[in-house]
């Protein structure tokens, strides 16, 4: 077990995924046996090289928030809300009493209301300026999930979000520790979200070759760590955590479903849409999060790695999680039952290894099939496996270079 990291209590998890609505339900479809595709062929993506997408499905907003709240969160706000909502439901903590200076947000997002900023384009080009909306600003820009969520829950602490493209919502939970560490608060409400149905960024991403084409089997498109992987799927959802620092949570008699107890990021500084070949930056980024726990790499069980399903990324981190832990972890990458939630994605799939490590039961990789030779770690597949270890690893690699890990342990 680490004897340096600071221990972050994790007593709170919400998702909202393609998965399912609600942690309990992404936990049964990422690991049992029947597993529900959410993929769609939304209307803005038509015509389109890759015209299908992971959609949240199942949640009624208009049932869930009130007319107000609706109207003044674009729908990628509208998601975080809900899954804190179920973060501090699920911690047993009532915002009605508690200290609100003491309680901080931390949401990571990488494109905001982009689809919101299109439809207003259209309305400015159609209709002209003034029917623009008043408050486009406020709405649409990456900071609003997080100002959301602290009008909604009555949260008065230090409040941030984070943009590291795809490793935003691994960042933001790392960084909400490190709030945690310093003492600037007792609660944390950390985590990601991500809503781009959107025709003009699905358009630019076809145009990079990143994304699947795989039109004729859209379920199956997303394939990580496969040998027969030829991009990502886009999807949207929101995974919400509620950390605490581990004396507050102990006053309280919180439950603790894990702790995160190390943090390590770093950037390529080499290309704007690709990791570097070698995987430099991916691997200090683990390294410090190791270092940060005082864990060796032996102790390292699991790793719910970034397997985006490009050809390149699965490629580099694979070689490289060989290089840093060794052979012995099992790896998986959720994705194939998300998506590439962009700016949620490290914090659902952080949300996923603390489930992991509480349950000590490893997801599948869905839809892998064929191993990569290229790619030298255990890929866990077909069946969710039991197995026991005290230590995992999140791995985010994002657009830009940005590289994100933690360390999850056993309570």
């Amino acid at each position: 077990m680490p004897t340096a990291g600071y221990a972050a209590a994790v007593t709170g998890v919400g998702l909202l995924t393609a998965a399912g609505v609600g942690a309990a339900r992404n936990w049964e479809a990422v690991t049992g046996t029947n597993k529900p595709s959410g993929v769609r062929r939304p209307d803005e993506l038509r015509g389109l090289q890759a015209d299908f997408m992971y959609l949240v499905d199942g949640v009624d907003i208009a049932a869930e928030l009130d007319a107000n709240s609706r109207r003044l969160l674009d729908r990628f706000s509208q998601l975080a809300v809900l899954a804190a909502r179920e973060a501090v439901a699920d911690a047993s903590l009532s915002p009605s009493r508690w200290e609100r200076d003491r309680v901080a947000v931390v949401i990571g997002n990488a494109n905001g209301g982009l689809p919101g900023y299109e439809a207003q384009h259209t309305t400015l080009l159609e209709r002209g300026h003034r029917r623009v909306s008043p408050m486009l600003a406020a709405l649409f820009t990456s900071n609003s999930a997080a100002a959301g969520v602290c009008r909604d829950l009555g949260a008065n602490g230090p409040s941030m979000a984070i943009n590291s493209t795809c490793a935003s919502g691994t960042d933001s939970v790392g960084y909400a520790r490190q709030l945690l560490q310093a003492g600037r608060c007792d609660i944390a409400i950390a985590g990601g979200t991500e809503s781009v149905c959107s025709r003009l960024i699905v358009a630019s991403l076809c145009k990079t070759k990143g994304l699947s084409t795989r039109r004729d089997d859209p379920a199956g498109a997303c394939r990580p760590f496969d040998a027969r992987r030829q991009g990502f799927v886009l999807g949207e959802g929101a995974g919400i955590l509620v950390l605490e620092r581990p004396e507050h949570a102990r006053a309280r008699g919180a439950r603790v479903r894990a702790h995160v107890v190390g943090y390590g990021s770093s950037n390529d500084a080499y290309s704007p849409v690709a990791p570097h070949p070698d995987g430099a930056g991916a691997e200090r980024a683990v390294r410090e999060a190791l270092a940060d726990a005082g864990a060796g790499p032996a102790e390292i069980g699991h790793v719910n790695a970034h397997g985006t399903s490009t050809v390149l990324n699965d490629r580099v981190e694979g070689a490289m999680l060989r290089r840093v832990l060794g052979d012995h972890p099992l790896v998986t990458s959720t994705k194939g039952m998300t998506g590439h939630t962009l700016g949620a994605a490290g914090a659902i799939e952080t949300a996923f290894t603390v489930l992991a490590v509480q349950h000590q039961l490893v997801p599948p990789t869905a839809n892998f099939e064929e191993p990569d030779p290229q790619i030298p770690v255990e890929v866990v597949a077909k069946d969710a496996r039991p197995a026991r270890f005290d230590l995992a690893v999140k791995s985010s690699l994002g657009f830009g270079g940005h590289n994100a890990a933690l360390v999850i342990s056993r309570p």
